[in-house]
């Protein structure tokens, strides 16, 4: 397999876009997508050298499957200077400690004959001082890819800098790097990336797209590129486009947003950028805060109000974020309150690695330096001891993240102490996938709020045809008596039979009561 798009892979991928193929890809996903979102150099080492990696995911696709998930989201996967391979250095290029294209091949096959779906993360925006655009047009004007990348000044000695204004970024390991942004509104960037999203899509060019991605993850994908006012109107003059371009090769890709501005709710990505799903933000720092009013204004408006055939993705963790056991502070009860909203109140649930395991971590201040956010990376705990075969452990003894590093042994947080244990996290999440995946309401439902007269406790239902789930959970860590009003219930509960929860409401009319334990979570099927 060819690690670079060469003159004859572009010339095959002309020919694929005009032949407008009507492949679909390979996955089927049975019952509802559950995305496992991973950050490969953390989970799992497959040759020793402590390095997470490609084969080390292919290996561990039956853990995936055994704990219920059915989609793996990576972070990039392409070259560059940085341990989280955004900022790339060469797109076209696996970074080697990751593993090879022929590594990454044999992956996304076993991905998709295991019926499982792959998506990569793409960050196209910007690149490092060593990328060849860059190094090409540095203080050359003339170069070929001299309209590449925006510069400040007509010599070629001023790069515009990336998001947040940074022209330097420290890398945890004391190294320095330049970084720069993409001219976006440049025709050939813009073919570039038609080019680049294509082959990732379908390598080999066979319509049949068994060795290619189910989909893509936009990175900081802005309309007006960092809020500067250089960039503008990009979802018309560039990702629209793109989107387009690459669904001519295969109508089944599917495009995910991620929305700068954590405080939105990603409708303008949804109708104006051609997205189909974007990242639910602000439900999950609803979900955090534990406050009834807050989980309800934001769910009824990003569920609610998604257009029809596009999505949220409905989360609690992911790598830019606190993990939600450090949120809690290591509360059991409130982690499995975090994952029943992730996995029942609809969208398209997304899993963090080791969120199944309550791992620890947040960001930390040490200085100017992405070293800060490795405390909620760091290697998935596989064992009691937090050693053994395929420990990711890559930034051992590299500086203070590692001084105070949340892997702790004997803790109770890891696959070995929890997996199949009555009581541990990980059994909740197990067990709470198999029923979401049992129940169509649960997974292809639409989501209502049920009314009741305790501002502690949340009710929704979940109606798919003839059949609809009631789920009812205390936010609160103290008992509480509800009544939860059923009237926008299709049908009248006669009975409600339990699905997860220990709690027997009393049904009358319309209405049903129950006592509920503190942080109870409590599911039921209409009867």
């Amino acid at each position: 397999m060819p690690y670079r798009l060469s003159s004859t892979l572009i010339f095959c991928f002309c020919i694929i876009l005009c032949r407008n193929s009507r492949g679909q890809s390979p996955a089927t996903v049975h019952g509802g997508e559950i995305i496992y979102h991973v950050f490969e150099r953390s989970f799992y080492d497959s040759n020793g050298d402590q390095i997470g990696d490609l084969n080390g995911l292919r290996e561990k696709l039956g853990y995936l499957q055994s704990l219920g998930v059915n989609a793996i989201l990576m972070v990039p996967i392409y070259e560059s200077d940085f341990y989280h391979n955004y900022f790339a250095k060469n797109f076209e290029k696996i970074d080697p400690t990751l593993g090879s294209m022929s590594d990454y091949i044999r992956l996304v096959r076993a991905v998709h004959r295991r019926g499982m779906k792959i998506y990569m993360d793409m960050e196209t925006q910007y690149v490092t001082g060593k990328h060849l655009w860059f190094r090409d047009a540095y203080r050359n004007p003339g170069s070929k890819y001299s309209h590449y990348l925006v510069w400040d000044d007509s010599a070629h000695t001023r790069p515009e800098p990336a998001l947040y204004n940074i022209g330097k970024l420290h890398s945890y390991d004391g190294s320095v790097h330049r970084v720069a942004t993409v001219n976006l509104y440049s025709k050939k960037v813009l073919a570039y990336n038609i080019r680049l999203f294509s082959y990732w899509a379908d390598p080999n060019h066979d319509g049949k797209f068994d060795d290619g991605v189910d989909g893509f993850r936009l990175d900081h994908m802005m309309d007006n590129l960092d809020g500067k006012g250089i960039l503008t109107n990009l979802f018309h003059r560039f990702w629209t486009p793109l989107i387009q371009a690459v669904k001519k090769v295969n109508p089944g890709i599917i495009f995910f947003a991620e929305q700068a501005n954590w405080n939105s709710f990603g409708f303008g990505y949804l109708s104006r950028g051609s997205v189909d799903r974007v990242f639910d933000f602000r439900l999950r720092m609803a979900i955090a805060s534990f406050n009834k009013a807050a989980i309800e204004a934001a769910a009824d408006t990003s569920l609610e109000m998604t257009p029809r055939g596009k999505q949220q993705v409905v989360f609690i963790e992911n790598h830019d974020l606190p993990r939600f056991a450090s949120v809690v502070g290591k509360s059991l009860p409130k982690e499995e309150i975090g994952g029943a909203f992730n996995l029942l109140i609809g969208g398209i649930p997304s899993i963090y690695y080791g969120q199944e395991l309550g791992m620890f971590g947040g960001f930390e201040r040490y200085g100017n330096t992405d070293g800060n956010d490795i405390p909620k990376r760091e290697a998935f705990e596989w064992y009691k001891s937090d050693t053994g075969k395929g420990m990711a452990i890559w930034y051992k003894n590299s500086g203070p993240w590692w001084d105070h590093t949340n892997l702790i042994p004997n803790d109770g947080i890891s696959l070995e102490e929890e997996k199949n244990k009555p009581g541990s996290l990980w059994t909740f999440y197990h067990n709470l996938i198999r029923i979401r995946q049992s129940q169509p309401a649960l997974w292809k439902g639409s989501y209502q709020p049920l009314p009741n007269d305790n501002d502690s406790v949340y009710s929704f239902i979940r109606t798919w045809g003839k059949q609809e789930d009631i789920v009812v959970i205390n936010l609160s860590g103290e008992s509480q008596e509800v009544s939860v009003n059923c009237g926008h219930c299709r049908y009248r509960p006669h009975r409600l039979q339990s699905l997860y929860g220990r709690q027997h409401p009393l049904v009358n009319g319309n209405k049903f009561t129950v006592r509920l334990p503190g942080f109870a979570i409590n599911l039921w099927k209409v009867e």
